[in-house]
């Protein structure tokens, strides 16, 4: 695969990476030295020029970092999600220190989710337990979101800004409405259980941990799944009980990180414990041939140049589509057209 980018985040172990939803030269890299274990982390703002990835900027911090999000409402600033269990708001435009520092959270906060519809609220998961909501103009929470157990992976929906998402270690993923009533559930209002497959066949599987989750960005009420079966599942949140949509399998390990593209509603990405980064069709555009067995996805490529864990995927909004960032374990930030992986 010739038109590869890269970068080396010496030293420091990365888990995230995201484009910036502003500018198509833009990247962001949240890591952790010593692979997360022990010691601190270090956010990367990195420029995609002609002279290829160049630091625009790094933050130190005293714990490790787990995820990023970029602001809906500033370009110059960004989110890190800390081992200690703060969040903190960066700005490119001020040296070092946080602008804002969110520290409710009792153990390590793994994922940040800027709302992209209203734009003035972010989530945060954590493995107490907990989804937070919060404002970038208050350091206390606005809400809290009970889940039970480590919750590795929140979201926003895409189209409606009242949807928040979670998956944790029970094996389950979680939707939440902000417009129901607090007393209610906390907002609860469906709860899927990810390996609860019809019968014994691709759909249903032993529970394990749901480490990863994206919204459709064409179908707002589809979202994938991916965890320490190795599997990527498809469900619509409007058919709770109903089993997977579509099954993807072919990964050797635990599925990290997972992502919709931003271009096309039926292909996603997914990066795995395997060290391999995959392209999926979620067989979404065919005809089911049984409702009562999901569909079956296609792998549409590999990319193996990822030497450790991949941790982090993600699309570029812009341009013709395809352009993608795979970081792992490796200390390597990758950019590459994952249209090059289908024409193989």
């Amino acid at each position: 695969m010739a038109a590869m980018l890269e970068f080396r985040t010496q030293g420091f172990n990365p888990y995230a990476v995201k484009y910036s939803p502003y500018y198509d030269s833009r990247i962001a890299v949240a890591a952790s030295a010593n692979f997360g274990i022990i010691g601190n982390g270090r956010l990367f703002a990195l420029g995609l020029t002609a002279q290829g990835v160049q630091v625009e900027k790094t933050f130190d911090t005293n714990d490790a970092l787990y995820d990023l999000a970029w602001s809906e409402i500033n370009e110059n600033q960004l989110l890190a999600a800390g081992g200690d269990g703060s969040l903190k708001l960066f700005d490119l435009g001020v040296d070092q220190f946080p602008i804002m520092n969110f520290h409710e959270h009792k153990r390590e906060a793994f994922s940040v989710c800027w709302n992209p519809v209203v734009k003035d609220t972010f989530i945060s998961s954590s493995w107490d337990g907990t989804v937070k909501l919060w404002s970038p103009t208050r350091s206390e929470s606005l809400k809290t979101l009970p889940i039970g157990n480590c919750a590795y992976s929140a979201s926003f929906c895409p189209s409606n800004p009242a949807l928040i998402s979670a998956v944790s270690s029970d094996s389950h993923l979680r939707i939440f409405d902000l417009r129901t009533p607090n007393a209610a559930r906390y907002h609860l209002i469906s709860t899927i259980p990810v390996h609860a497959g019809p019968g014994p066949g691709p759909g249903g599987a032993p529970p394990a941990e749901v480490l990863t989750h994206d919204w459709n960005k064409y179908k707002d009420t589809v979202i994938a799944t991916g965890g320490v079966d190795k599997v990527l599942r498809t469900f619509d949140i409007r058919n709770p009980t109903g089993g997977p949509l579509s099954v993807m399998a072919g990964h050797d390990y635990a599925v990290r990180r997972l992502a919709w593209s931003p271009h096309s509603s039926d292909v996603l990405i997914s990066g795995s414990y395997d060290m391999t980064v995959r392209l999926w069709n979620d067989g979404g555009a065919m005809p089911q041939a049984s409702p009562a067995s999901p569909q079956m996805g296609a792998q549409l490529g590999v990319m193996n140049r990822h030497t450790e864990f991949v941790t982090g995927v993600d699309w570029c909004l812009f341009g013709a589509g395809g352009w993608v960032a795979s970081v792992g374990w490796d200390e390597r930030v990758l950019l590459w057209d994952a249209n090059l992986l289908m024409a193989r």
